[in-house]
């Protein structure tokens, strides 16, 4: 039941998402049970399918959605601020360095590469993402006056995952750091 839930209910369940969310980045989806994330969130098993009777299949969608939101509002309030001078620096900024404090454990990596090869309902949830984000980043560039925002929108987004991938590959942070600051050339 998922439907009108009251303060503590919707407080319960996203407490339920944000554990499964942390359990599934630091081991992985086929090292977490549902006891594991019981355990974790204080939750009993009537809770647990009471938030999500189709039990783990919907859990997962819940995480993933979860997580799309939370790459975005890392973001926050630089992403919605890009646009004036200063602003693209400041936005950089705070996407490098999350990148570098949260590692391996990427929200991303857990929803492309551990969640929808076995999930198909996970891959739109990854797409509407990265077509949101994308959006954002061209509404910068819209409020910067850059003409084709929408090309250099989505060159900045592949500079960003692509260094992101290095990063993780790596454990170096130089690529995403380069690849963005080319990507940003005369924003910066």
């Amino acid at each position: 039941m998922v439907g009108n839930l009251t303060k503590k209910g919707a407080a319960t369940r996203e407490r339920i998402v944000a554990g499964a969310a942390q359990l599934l980045r630091e081991q992985g989806i086929d090292e977490v049970s549902l006891d594991d994330i019981r355990n974790l969130t204080a939750t009993s098993k009537s809770q647990l399918f009471h938030y999500f009777p189709d039990g783990r299949s919907q859990l997962l969608l819940a995480v993933a959605e979860h997580e799309a939101q939370q790459v975005l509002l890392d973001q926050e309030p630089q992403l919605s601020e890009l646009g004036p001078p200063g602003s693209w620096a400041g936005w950089r900024d705070v996407v490098v360095e999350k990148y570098e404090r949260q590692g391996t454990r990427c929200p991303m990596s857990a929803l492309t590469r551990r969640l929808a090869p076995s999930h198909p309902e996970v891959g739109p949830v990854v797409a509407q993402l990265l077509t949101t984000w994308q959006q954002r980043i061209e509404d910068g560039l819209r409020r910067a006056g850059v003409q084709d925002a929408r090309n250099r929108a989505m060159i900045i987004l592949a500079a960003l995952q692509g260094g992101v991938a290095l990063l993780l590959a790596t454990g170096d942070s130089t690529a995403l750091r380069v690849a963005l600051d080319d990507a940003l050339d005369g924003l910066i």
